[in-house]
């Protein structure tokens, strides 16, 4: 997990903004652009079409979060 100062939600300009504040995903706000484009990435990657069910692409995120020691 990063140690780093989230800007609050009202300093992140609307354009920017995605309607999830995971920890993951609020990091970006240092550079709030980055916001949408890492939001979309996820998305696509967990919600599109592909040959992996949405239940095994969480399996393999939650596994490899846990690898890293990271708190999913």
């Amino acid at each position: 997990m990063a140690f780093i100062d989230y800007p609050d939600a009202s300093e992140i300009p609307e354009q920017d903004r995605v309607a999830d504040d995971d920890n993951i995903i609020r990091v970006h706000g240092v550079h709030s652009r980055t916001i949408r484009l890492h939001y979309d990435l996820y998305r696509e990657l967990m919600y599109g079409a592909g040959p992996l069910s949405r239940t095994q692409r969480e399996m393999i995120a939650v596994t490899v979060s846990g690898l890293n020691d990271c708190h999913y």
